[in-house]
């Protein structure tokens, strides 16, 4: 029987989805991205996921990169192609209602830094090696590294990662700003379901506001994301979520959000 190219589980309110080639490294190649786009448009629609993990089988290596060897035979029209796929993929990730929580394992190299780079928090394994090393193959990022990884780690680390393509240890992309956390590897899954776990028990809506509210205000001027910021805020006094997370405060006991 095949392996699927990604598997899917879940826990309470948390799916975890796995991309499962770890004999390629989990390198991303055009059916494992469509594998990824309609597991995330499955999950944005399933009310009863509130939180997505995302990771890579095995130990070595949470994305490696793209698949070389399928890139390898592309013309420019195709190469063309497969970045827009690549990118569309990881717009929606980035736009994503829900949080998606990347675990990094391992390796997340060119793709996969990508696809970390467009979740909404990374957790990395002290042991993971991050980079973007399409110079190295005469190619340049494709799947929105040059543009995420400026707004996440600045001009100098930007130009620094992709003109010389040599990789870097977690605990640098944590000083630079690439990655939330860094927990000893041994430690990853539990860090991250903990984390998975405390934002599943949040108020659904108002994590929705939030994720809004920071991808629309990266995308404008700042009197724009100020104003968007007070037509959400607005709107949560419309939801029954935060008539229960003021009346549990007020009460001191724990709330519970339904999302709506």
């Amino acid at each position: 029987m095949t392996e699927p190219l990604l598997r899917s589980a879940d826990e309470g309110a948390i799916r975890t989805l796995t991309v499962n080639r770890p004999d390629k490294l989990n390198a991303l190649n055009a059916a494992t991205l469509d594998a990824l786009q309609a597991a995330f448009d499955d999950a944005a629609q399933d009310a009863a996921v509130r939180v997505v993990v995302l990771t890579g089988a095995g130990t070595k290596a949470f994305v490696a990169g793209a698949d070389i060897a399928e890139m390898a035979e592309l013309t420019a029209v195709a190469g063309r192609d497969f970045s827009a796929r690549g990118q569309r993929l990881m717009r929606s990730i980035e736009t994503f209602p829900k949080p998606v929580i990347a675990m990094i394992n391992g390796f997340a190299l060119g793709g996969g830094l990508e696809l970390a780079m467009a979740c909404h928090l990374r957790i990395a394994a002290d042991s993971a090696r991050l980079g973007q090393p399409e110079v190295n193959l005469g190619l340049i990022p494709g799947f929105g590294g040059t543009q995420r990884l400026l707004r996440l780690a600045g001009r100098a680390a930007t130009l620094e990662l992709c003109l010389t393509g040599a990789p870097i240890d977690a605990a640098r992309a944590l000083a630079l700003g690439v990655v939330n956390r860094v927990v000893p590897a041994a430690e990853l899954a539990e860090a991250t379901r903990a984390l998975a776990a405390g934002l599943a028990e949040a108020a659904p809506l108002a994590l929705r506001g939030v994720l809004d509210c920071v991808h629309a205000g990266g995308e404008c001027a700042l009197g724009e994301g100020l104003a968007y910021e007070t037509a959400q805020f607005g709107l949560m006094f419309a939801t029954e979520d935060m008539r229960e997370g003021t009346r549990a405060f007020l009460e001191r006991r724990k709330p519970r959000f339904a999302g709506r």
